[in-house]
């Protein structure tokens, strides 16, 4: 796939945020979130990786992880596979897996968590997200940060709420924020999101 990922490099860099859009979005639609993220943690180099859906979306415009509408279910395990083959080649000695962190919007945030949690991921930031119908909650996971609008008509918050309690079911370490507002990231939530980032990795070292 051509451009399947976009880069901002950061010399120096320790750490790793990969980004993974939303259905219909492309890889450059997080990109200002990501920005924003790593602007904030000043005092922690860090590159951003944003990659690009695999497929077209079927309207002609933007990427999809696998089709949506109707949902193409059976096409997850292979795309997840995919995902996860994806973001272990970006391991490197100086920025291995333990320092990379994952956020995901809606699709994207399903694919963050169901590949996320099989990895030994710093930590996961899933927004408007929701569960595969064949997930099962792992008891074993990289800390999760779950991200949901109480006024979401594209993803219904139930679906977080679903997530939150069966990651704490397995005594996963997650974190459940509920936000008015709709299908979206806000940003005053950014410090949040950084605070979480930053205990993440002074609870690693």
């Amino acid at each position: 796939m051509e451009n399947e990922f976009i880069s901002v490099r950061t010399p120096g860099a320790t750490h790793r945020l990969v980004l993974l859009h939303g259905w219909g979005a492309d890889g450059d639609d997080l990109i200002p979130i990501g920005k924003e993220l790593i602007k904030g943690l000043s005092e922690i180099k860090m590159e951003l990786i944003a990659l690009r859906a695999p497929q077209n979306h079927p309207e002609g415009f933007g990427r999809q992880w696998y089709g949506l509408f109707p949902p193409d279910w059976d096409a997850v395990p292979a795309s997840i596979e995919q995902l996860t083959a994806r973001i272990k080649a970006f391991s490197t000695s100086s920025i291995p897996l333990e320092n990379t962190f994952l956020l995901g919007f809606s699709q994207g945030g399903a694919m963050a968590l169901d590949a996320g949690c099989e990895m030994k991921l710093a930590g996961l930031i899933c927004c408007s997200s929701y569960p595969h119908p064949k997930w099962i909650a792992p008891q074993v996971s990289p800390p999760v940060l779950l991200l949901h609008g109480e006024q979401d008509q594209v993803v219904p918050i139930e679906a977080s709420r679903k997530l939150f309690n069966c990651l704490k079911l397995n005594k996963i370490d997650a974190e459940l924020v509920v936000f008015e507002g709709g299908h979206e990231i806000p940003q005053n939530l950014l410090l949040k999101l950084q605070l979480t980032i930053m205990k993440w990795i002074v609870k690693g070292e």
